[in-house]
């Protein structure tokens, strides 16, 4: 049986992303009636930021974002927004944050949380709030020493991995707390709560810390993945007094708390607006593609690419990462996440596309599938999965016609003619993805393919992930599913908390889907001609030679 909203009111989710926050507003119908965004290169110059980060050049790897930008960005998004949205008719809000970012509220912080003038902006009144004004975020690449002291004292990775859902990773935020703590004690001994991203724009929101969501909390290695309660081992591991510095845990459908006097007072929304817990970005865009059947997979374009899908069983591997489930408490998400995202294609399209995507698919389009036996492996950034650092590797496939993997030799070169670069970049990252996410037990091929983020929007690019994995590609109505998908989450707290308990998401878009925003459309269908079946089991073939090579890399110049 389905659940009806009331009629009139809104719901509205943010995205605090890498580089830009932005706004999506639903109505009762689910349907987008307004969004508004704020790029923080280019609206907030004055931080001098590329990509919306800082890369340290003083030490390698470091990259952090400044705490207070995130502010003044929702000081002007707030005002942009409100030339489109009655916010007094906004009944729930959520968010979504960049996952992994960190925010340190330096002591006595709360009680200016507690006591904003909403005759001024929120920027002036923040400016004293923080132990330290740089955020370590996802990209940050500069705690290798820190995750293996980590891993140790748990047992290893494995062990660390069956507990919180993922080995050590340099992005996630155990290992940036700890590197804090033994770089810059005097900051952790002067901070008085840790929040991430996501929880520190809520505890904006709401006037008070805002607990962190046990979704987003999954990922810093910090939290009991089958309890979901912080472990006392892992923060042991950690720093000293750290369960205090984070606060309690909460369901990511919980309400965090009633909307801040102050949004009351300078913005007019209403009294009871309820703020519903923020998660990460992924969460919010599993939410935001209705991704709730086995055999699905969303795979999300963006600064990062990442590869998700649900299941009912936590299994734990040594790569990819287990989340709780955003929308079902008795499910878990699993995903994989690649650091090496739209950046480097942007890189790729610069040197070899004359900057241009409409030449960039010139390319893609005049090379062919499997581009000859061309292989690339692109890493602008130190790279997540696998874990090797920055650089670029080019392998010739010889007896490439053979079906048996053992005959198919690999020759290393310089570099590739323009067009197959190109086609080498695209090809390599769903090569991997496919690779991976079968090995971490997802279904192959998947029943269909949800594609979102930026580059979702490029037919050319969507053709070769539907040769690639062997189904149809479908994508939603707007690339932005990590912001719809908060508005959902707000538009579903809001449902949970006014039964007083549990309700499946679901039940709000149950057979009218197509009827809201949140519906996906067919953009490319499953070969079903026997040379698409054909190119199919060669792709197989190069899936499994790539694994082969990446493991030898990883051997040389990452880590076992």
């Amino acid at each position: 049986m389905g659940f009806s909203l009331p009629e009139d009111p809104l719901f509205l989710g943010f995205d605090s992303s890498t580089q830009s926050l932005k706004a999506t507003v639903l109505d009762d119908k689910l349907t987008i009636i307004a969004s508004e965004t704020v790029h923080f290169d280019s609206e907030l110059p004055h931080y001098k930021t590329k990509d919306g980060v800082y890369r340290d050049p003083t030490e390698n790897g470091r990259i952090v974002s400044p705490t207070l930008m995130w502010i003044e960005a929702l000081d002007l998004l707030l005002e942009k927004l409100k030339t489109k949205v009655d916010y007094a008719k906004v009944a729930a809000i959520s968010g979504s944050g960049q996952q992994h970012g960190s925010v340190y509220w330096k002591k006595g912080s709360e009680a200016i949380l507690a006591s904003l003038d909403p005759n001024k902006k929120l920027l002036p009144q923040f400016s004293e709030a923080f132990s330290t004004l740089e955020s370590p975020i996802w990209m940050d690449s500069s705690t290798t020493q820190q995750c293996r002291e980590i891993e140790k004292a748990v047992g290893g990775a494995l062990e660390l991995s069956k507990l919180t859902g993922s080995t050590a990773h340099e992005r996630y935020t155990g290992p940036q707390i700890r590197k804090m703590y033994e770089k810059k004690r005097t900051i952790y001994d002067d901070t008085e709560r840790i929040s991430l991203v996501s929880s520190f724009v809520a505890s904006i929101l709401i006037g008070k810390y805002a607990s962190i969501d046990e979704t987003d909390g999954a990922g810093m290695n910090l939290m009991d993945i089958k309890k979901r309660a912080w472990s006392k081992i892992a923060l042991e591991a950690t720093a000293p007094d750290l369960e205090e510095k984070l606060g309690k845990l909460a369901p990511a459908h919980a309400v965090a708390g009633l909307i801040a006097p102050y949004f009351v007072e300078r913005y007019k929304f209403k009294k009871d607006c309820v703020i519903v817990q923020w998660s990460g970005d992924n969460p919010n865009s599993l939410a935001g593609l209705t991704l709730n059947t086995p055999g699905d997979l969303a795979i999300s374009l963006g600064t990062s690419d990442t590869v998700f899908g649900i299941t009912s069983v936590a299994q734990p591997s040594l790569e990819g990462h287990i989340f709780p489930n955003p929308v079902d408490p008795n499910c878990y998400m699993v995903m994989l996440c690649y650091k090496n995202g739209s950046l480097t294609r942007e890189d790729v399209r610069n040197r070899c596309a004359e900057k241009s995507w409409d030449v960039f698919c010139e390319c893609l389009e005049k090379t062919p599938p499997l581009n000859g036996g061309k292989l690339g492996f692109f890493y602008k950034d130190h790279e997540i999965l696998p874990p090797l650092p920055a650089g670029f590797h080019r392998y010739i496939l010889e007896n490439f016609s053979t079906r048996s993997l053992d005959n198919i030799k690999e020759r290393e070169v310089e570099e590739f003619d323009p067009p197959s670069e190109v086609r080498a970049i695209i090809e390599g990252q769903f090569l991997s993805m496919r690779g991976h996410a079968e090995r971490f037990g997802m279904p192959t091929p998947p029943k269909r393919i949800i594609a979102t983020g930026g580059a979702s929007s490029n037919q050319s690019i969507l053709k070769s992930m539907a040769m690639i994995f062997g189904c149809p590609v479908y994508t939603v109505q707007r690339p932005d599913s990590a912001s719809l998908g908060a508005a959902l989450r707000a538009a579903h707290g809001w449902l949970c908390n006014k039964e007083g308990r549990f309700v499946p998401i679901s039940s709000m878009y149950e057979g009218k889907l197509d009827k809201t925003s949140l519906g996906a459309k067919l953009a490319v269908p499953a070969g079903e001609k026997d040379e698409d079946k054909e190119l199919l089991e060669k792709y197989s073939l190069v899936v499994r030679k790539r694994l082969e090579i990446e493991k030898r890399l990883v051997e040389k110049l990452g880590r076992v």
